[in-house]
């Protein structure tokens, strides 16, 4: 998060003359609308804001933004972001991909963009499934997806996006739902961490993947398998009737029962974002046998950077005085005449 000025804008300063062209009910509609209706909250500014994406159904999102926008090659967002939040620290940065263009062929640039801590958003949708080329399986899939590339069902272990994140060393970590209200404040806390933030946003791919999340995303049974974190506030979920609490024997989590509201007395654990160990379990959680932890899961900002780098590039002119003359003639040189 940049230390801006902040400015008056309303949702039609972001939105620009762009057809948007998603399937008709995709999960990227919402969070569009989602992402527009933020920046004039933020306070941020269209001129000094940048979204850059690879390639995917995801990656047409700068088309959509009136800001500035790269659409890159496939994976390779994070490089690009790199080379602009570099040249320019002060631009707000916002990277938009998918589950196969952020974790396949660009698996290997979110981890080190995560481990460098370049100050940026990054924005994840999983839909489990390659939507632009025409629903192959990708590397979110669940074991026994059919697709195109696996007709008789995908045998691969899924990749967890945010244990992925976890890995990588990011300091952020957060998941949200592509048409649940409570994206934007997912979203806002992002922005206002100090370093790479990254984000898993579960979105509904109505024609490859339709409602594949609905058995957790579904707002009839929502109370009970979702479990939204607040920093400071016990885990609850259920109306408050179960929660979670640390079996210590088995340095592992576990879902307890609460009698009469009194959560302390049945070992409920209380948030902290910045308990990475505890993160790590949230994120490893098997969906049914717990709900589904959403939210901001862990934020304990480090140094960023383009900040380290800045400082460094400092130290290494300090005192000296620019003469590319010399630099061009230092080392072995010669004169042709």
């Amino acid at each position: 998060m940049n230390e801006i000025t902040k400015i008056e804008t309303t949702l039609k300063d972001w939105e620009t003359d762009q057809e948007v062209r998603w399937c008709p009910g995709c999960g990227d509609y919402a969070i569009l609308k989602a992402v527009q209706r933020t920046m004039p909250q933020l306070g941020a500014d269209p001129s000094n804001t940048v979204f850059i994406s690879g390639i995917g159904c995801s990656s047409r999102f700068p088309y959509y933004m009136e800001t500035y926008g790269f659409h890159t090659i496939h994976g390779r967002a994070p490089a690009v972001a790199t080379g602009v939040k570099l040249a320019n620290p002060e631009l707000d940065v916002w990277i938009v991909t998918g589950d196969g263009d952020g974790l396949s062929i660009g698996g290997n640039h979110s981890m080190h963009i995560l481990r460098r801590n370049l100050d940026c958003q990054i924005m994840l949708f999983n839909n489990e499934i390659y939507g632009l080329t025409k629903g192959q399986y990708s590397p979110t899939s669940r074991e026994g997806t059919n697709s195109p590339s696996t007709p008789y069902g995908s045998v691969d272990r899924p990749a967890t996006p945010c244990a992925f994140a976890l890995g990588s060393g990011a300091r952020f970590v957060a998941r949200g739902i592509d048409v649940d209200k409570r994206l934007p404040d997912v979203l806002k806390a992002a922005h206002a961490h100090k370093g790479a933030a990254f984000i898993e946003i579960f979105q509904n791919c109505i024609v490859y993947n339709k409602d594949v999340f609905d058995e957790f995303a579904a707002k009839k049974t929502a109370a009970s398998t979702q479990l939204w974190l607040e920093n400071g506030e016990p885990m609850l979920f259920e109306k408050g009737a179960k929660g979670i609490a640390l079996d210590a024997e088995a340095m592992a989590l576990k879902v307890v029962d609460i009698v009469d509201g009194d959560w302390q007395a049945a070992g409920v654990m209380v948030h902290d974002v910045t308990n990475r160990a505890v993160a790590h379990m949230l994120v490893e959680l098997q969906f049914g046998d717990f709900p589904m932890p959403l939210g901001v899961i862990y934020d304990d900002p480090a140094p960023t950077f383009e900040a380290d780098m800045g400082a460094q590039q400092e130290k290494v002119v300090a005192g000296k005085t620019a003469d590319l003359q010399a630099l061009v003639g230092k080392g072995q040189s010669w004169t042709v005449k």
